[in-house]
């Protein structure tokens, strides 16, 4: 397996979270990215922002998802970094938001890299954040 970071990753190095597409169990998976980046000794700002940028991603996807849907999480921790994507399968025909939105300018503003799929009815963010040197 290897992540966006091109680092080989072992199945310790990943957590995979499911919750209901619902914006009341987005908690949950702010709580596991704060938790998986402190781990990572990232600052508290990187993890806050880490927070939002998951939140915001998960929003963009509630948007689309398809009724009674579960969002998928999967983190993928390296030495230096962490990789969120969070899937969800989406109504027929939807479409997630330009990379000239708002929403995806709040992605690349908190994340180092931020990216999006839609295939065979399922749409999947993912956002890769590097600690930054000097930890």
């Amino acid at each position: 397996m290897t992540q966006l970071t091109g680092q080989p990753a072992t199945d310790d190095d990943v957590v995979h979270l499911t919750v209901p597409a619902d914006g009341g169990y987005l908690g949950v998976l702010r709580t596991a990215t704060a938790g998986l980046a402190a781990r990572l000794q990232f600052a508290l700002d990187e993890i806050e922002d880490l927070r939002i940028a998951v939140d915001e991603a998960c929003a963009m996807l509630l948007a689309i998802a398809t009724r009674n849907a579960e969002l998928e999480c999967r983190f993928a921790v390296t030495e230096d970094a962490l990789t969120v994507e969070v899937t969800v399968p989406t109504v027929r025909g939807a479409s997630l938001p330009s990379e000239s939105s708002f929403a995806w300018k709040v992605l690349t503003a908190l994340t180092t890299s931020a990216s999006a799929r839609a295939v065979n009815g399922q749409a999947t963010i993912s956002l890769l954040t590097r600690r930054a040197s000097g930890y």
